[in-house]
């Protein structure tokens, strides 16, 4: 299952762009040409997600619950409203649920009838996540779809699969780093990534 999606960037000495960005480059053009696209308006779409709503949310939202133990049991217990502290609010996060990931439990998402996904705090949704693939396999073989995302997990630990829906999405906090106690806010979020809040990999 791949990881990344294509971005729309010039490939200087690099593979060629894949067939579907080639396919999606020239509807793009095509719909900008026949005037049915504002190209800024794209532009600015594409900024939003990428600059202003994306992991870099969701990883403000652990990094404070790492800290900050009253946030952490706000997030725990409403995890709505406890995002919406820090200003993350909108389409596709009306309803969050928050789960942690312990010594003895790790959680990951899917989304089993279509792709639902938190997107004030992890931004769109990567390809494989809306995969067929991920989609089956992720409950049925949780360990192996985590294998293949290099998450190797002790057998003593229990996974637990929770599957979006479009009445709520879920967010996993990962498992602090060992020695990152004296870290500020910012190098604490920074550690935090996209899958790590899918629970498909471990911090």
């Amino acid at each position: 299952m791949p990881h990344d999606h294509p971005h729309h960037d010039h490939n200087h000495g690099q593979e060629p762009p894949s067939d579907i960005a080639l396919r999606v480059k020239a509807l793009e053009s095509l719909l900008v040409e026949k005037g049915l696209v504002d190209p800024a308006a794209l532009d600015a779409i594409v900024d939003y997600y990428e600059t202003k709503v994306g992991p870099r949310n969701g990883a403000r939202v652990v990094a404070k619950a790492w800290s900050d133990p009253d946030y952490r049991a706000r997030l725990l217990a409403d995890a709505t409203a406890a995002i919406a502290e820090l200003g993350y609010t909108g389409g596709q996060g009306e309803h969050m649920v928050a789960v942690e990931n312990t010594p003895a439990t790790h959680n990951m998402v899917v989304c089993t009838l279509c792709s639902c996904y938190p997107w004030p705090v992890l931004g769109l949704p990567p390809v494989w996540y809306k995969s067929a693939p991920y989609r089956s396999r992720a409950v049925i073989d949780s360990r192996g779809v985590l294998a293949e995302f290099g998450t190797e997990l002790p057998a003593e630990v229990a996974v637990r699969v929770w599957d979006s829906t479009a009445e709520v999405r879920y967010l996993v906090i990962p498992e602090r780093p060992a020695g990152t106690e004296g870290l500020g806010e910012a190098a604490r979020a920074a550690l935090v990534t996209r899958d790590g809040m899918i629970g498909t990999a471990r911090l």
